[in-house]
């Protein structure tokens, strides 16, 4: 019997091997080059050395706190230093993070927290309201930790210490440790279904790694850039940027609210090289008074997602000095999986050829191993003739380890041995994807993903409403949003601006719809509501 030479006495060991995490980022950051500026916010400037120390003191809080391995932290907080750390304490203690979205109203909050039985919540104080009440709704109360921002005068403090003090009860010496396994979860982050509840998509520590360093290949970043926190640190862990900037040294600009004025000074000041933002951000950006603008010399790489950027927008970006790269994912692989790369032959076309081809989502990451469009059922690849649709499928490294306590969800999303995206899309015949349509009626409005069934749900809680539909509708500013086409009651009378605001009383403001159209609802023999024909009316308004 032959044996491999290969296999033989080759043993995995600790000299040659490591669990990949993202965590040793950071340290090795911190050593090479312990001086140079981490984060910046507002008169606040860290360094990485600071950082690092701040992030073992986090760890070392909590780990006397009793929190430790498959234990969840919660935070509720805009993008700020704090919220860059988490990233960092909390699974150097072997907890999860739980970023969440700040947009949430009080009751979806209270699921999450409920359903990831989180142990801590860490709260910047302009949320403490929302988070009061949902934490109010918890059976068994989480250790509540302030963040108590400087730079943000409003809201309350609700928590038992504030996130200093925490720090200051911890080690800067804490001996943090790789996690055992690299499948372990580093992170969990909800995503709005179609159906029912958030559902818990779970990272783990080799997937974060490989993607912080796809967007570095994907984009093409060199060493020490200076990135500007537009993208929402809670979504999709800020697209895994936290652990790419320890990677390559960087600086993190923060920035609390996204306003055009803020952008603008921040890129002029702080001579920023790279931000990431969904379409409408491009849309403002570009649509700003030229005064603005001004003195903004140098090119700055921008990354953005969601749903498809007009290609009007990516020429006006372009036209400012501002080098677009379009990518796509989705909160279950990471973030972006999926990038429009570019060719220098591109470059000779004209801009609006130049934006119509850079508006198409394009081909997988470097460090994504297998991406198609094929048949939803039997999975057989659609021809490349950028005419046929099929679904996106994913698969490789950075795809979630599934849904957390949700089998079933998993199953489903998984069938085949492929990421089933429920994206519909057409492949080009240069090997580039473009999304057509989306099989699951998810509206994309400013980057955040809006259930059209949720607002069903809302909407036919009115007294008035008989029946309701909502499918998504283009907007200049959001890049979609939704809109409602409802019937009412015989006898019953309501106005649209009386069903929006209806609905704003019960959900997240930006999950209400924009327009509400009267009408009988079109459907099938069966009863089914025909959308497609919603989407087209909705699409004329």
């Amino acid at each position: 019997m032959s044996t491999n030479p290969y296999e033989f006495g080759l043993d995995r060991n600790d000299a040659n091997y490591a669990t990949l995490t993202p965590l040793g980022f950071l340290a090795r950051t911190a050593t090479i080059f312990p001086n140079r500026v981490a984060t910046v916010h507002g008169e606040t400037r860290r360094t990485w050395a600071e950082t690092y120390a701040r992030c073992r003191r986090l760890a070392s809080g909590l780990a006397a706190r009793g929190i430790g391995a498959g234990d969840t932290v919660a935070v509720i907080a805009a993008n700020t230093p704090e919220h860059f750390e988490v990233h960092f304490g909390v699974p150097m203690c072997g907890a999860v993070l739980n970023a969440i979205n700040i947009r949430l109203d009080a009751a979806t909050i209270g699921f999450i927290l409920q359903h990831a039985e989180a142990k801590v919540v860490i709260c910047d104080r302009e949320f403490s309201e929302t988070v009061e009440r949902a934490v109010g709704m918890q059976a068994i109360k989480p250790l509540l930790i302030d963040i108590d921002d400087p730079t943000f005068t409003g809201g309350k403090l609700i928590g038992t210490m504030d996130y200093e003090e925490l720090l200051a009860s911890g080690d800067p010496d804490y001996a943090w440790q790789r996690p055992n396994d690299e499948w372990s979860a580093i992170s969990l982050n909800y995503t709005s279904g179609t159906t029912g509840n958030p559902k818990g998509v779970v990272y783990h520590h080799r997937g974060a790694y490989l993607n912080a360093l796809g967007n570095v290949l994907a984009w093409d970043m060199r060493r020490h850039p200076t990135y500007l926190w537009t993208l929402p640190m809670f979504h999709c862990n800020g697209w895994c940027f936290p652990w790419t900037l320890a990677a390559v040294a960087g600086t993190s600009i923060c920035l609390r609210h996204v306003r055009d004025d803020a952008i603008f000074k921040l890129i002029r000041d702080e001579k920023v090289s790279h931000f990431c933002g969904a379409p409408i951000v491009l849309n403002m950006l570009a649509n700003a008074p030229d005064a603005m603008k001004a003195g903004v010399d140098h090119q700055v790489e921008v990354m953005t997602a969601a749903a498809p950027p007009p290609p009007s927008i990516l020429e006006k970006m372009d036209a400012m000095g501002f080098r677009v790269t379009h990518v796509y994912g989705l909160t279950e692989t990471y973030g972006p999986a999926v990038t429009c790369e570019w060719h220098s032959e591109w470059d000779q076309q004209s801009p609006t050829e130049r934006a119509e081809l850079n508006s198409r989502q394009g081909v997988r990451y470097p460090v994504l191993d297998g991406l198609m469009v094929a048949d939803p059922d039997t999975l057989e690849l659609v021809p490349a003739d950028g005419e046929t649709l099929g679904e996106i499928f994913f698969r490789g490294n950075i795809v979630m380890r599934g849904y957390m306590k949700n089998p079933t969800a998993t199953e489903a999303a998984f069938a085949g041995g492929w990421f089933h995206s429920g994206d519909l899309a057409v492949m080009h015949p240069d090997g580039y994807l473009q999304i057509k349509d989306r099989s699951k009626d998810i509206i994309i409005s400013g980057g955040e993903n809006i259930s059209s069934v949720e607002i069903e749900g809302v909407l036919y809680r009115h007294p008035a409403v008989l029946e309701a539909a909502v499918v998504a509708r283009p907007d200049e500013k959001w890049g979609e949003s939704p809109c409602a086409f409802v019937t009412l009651r015989d006898s019953s009378t309501a106005s649209a601006e009386e069903i929006i605001a209806f609905c704003r009383e019960h959900m997240a403001h930006f999950k209400a719809p924009k327009t509400v159209v009267f009408e009988a609802l079109p459907k099938t023999s069966t009863g089914k509501v025909q959308k497609f024909l919603l989407r087209e009316k909705a699409r004329e308004l």
